[in-house]
């Protein structure tokens, strides 16, 4: 089963995305805009 998981910038820590993940091992990881930042930075998966 999906289940929603908001994605946290690792710069600032705001929390502007949010994905579906499907029992994934490792906290997924991926490259966004952030829009507190005004720039492309990682985006980790939160609780």
């Amino acid at each position: 089963m999906a289940e929603k998981v908001p994605l946290e910038c690792k710069d600032c820590g705001s929390r502007n995305y949010s994905t579906t993940v499907t029992n994934v091992a490792e906290r997924l990881e991926i490259k966004k805009f952030c829009g507190v930042c005004k720039k492309h930075t990682v985006h980790k998966q939160t609780k």
